[in-house]
């Protein structure tokens, strides 16, 4: 991972974000909500700006911000997006009327373990985002990623999960030790997958892009 002067160095660099934008990273902040790191989601825009996906899978709305963010990189993207959470999908329904931009997005309600059928009507993708329960993303990996455009690139979050997946002896409690095996897991599984190349860049909280062989 980075050190922290090189990090604070590249967030500095970092051109401001509208006041909506703000605003909810401030919510996230206060409140423990789980959203991209800043580094870590301006080098998924620059896939978006270079990719020009027509349409987005994201597997974790949380309160709508990475959606957001994709759709005003990418105006011509439509955004597909799964929040079980019931706070969390009513505050980005919020956002996301605010935003100006809902009719870029089609918000799903529910596990997105439980929600393959109504993804699949919406498909195919020309890009598949995954940043949610982290000890899933083999399983969203492997259930989603059928309906992935044969050009397609799929990102996933969090994948160095604050460095603890090279950590692991540091780790006291057994519920995060766990989830950081599943991750490690899932990372060595990723790398090895004979159907994608694949890189993780170590922005952020770890960000692994792969795209079909």
């Amino acid at each position: 991972m980075l050190n922290d002067e090189l990090i604070t160095y590249m967030q500095k660099l970092i051109p401001d974000r509208t006041n909506l934008f703000m605003e909810m990273e401030e919510y996230a902040r206060e409140n423990r909500v789980p959203i991209m790191e800043l580094e870590g989601i301006e080098a998924m825009l620059q896939i978006v700006r270079i990719q020009q996906p027509t349409k987005i899978l994201e597997i974790g709305t949380a309160i709508g911000y990475s959606a957001l963010r994709m759709a005003e990189a990418c105006p011509s993207a439509h955004i597909v997006t799964l929040e079980r959470d019931q706070e969390r999908y009513e505050k980005a329904e919020n956002y996301f009327a605010r935003s100006g931009m809902a009719n870029q997005i089609t918000l799903i309600k529910g596990d997105a373990l439980e929600q393959e059928d109504e993804v699949r009507i919406l498909g195919d993708y020309d890009m598949i985002f995954i940043d949610a329960a982290k000890g899933q993303y083999k399983k969203f990996f492997e259930m989603y990623s059928q309906y992935l455009n044969d050009t397609g690139v799929i990102i996933t979050d969090n994948v160095l999960f604050k460095g603890l997946v090279y950590e692991k002896a540091e780790i006291e409690k057994k519920r995060i030790r766990n989830l950081v095996q599943k991750i490690d897991q899932f990372n060595e599984w990723l790398m090895k997958n004979d159907r994608y190349h694949t890189v993780i860049l170590p922005i952020g909280d770890g960000v692994a892009i792969s795209r079909k062989k």
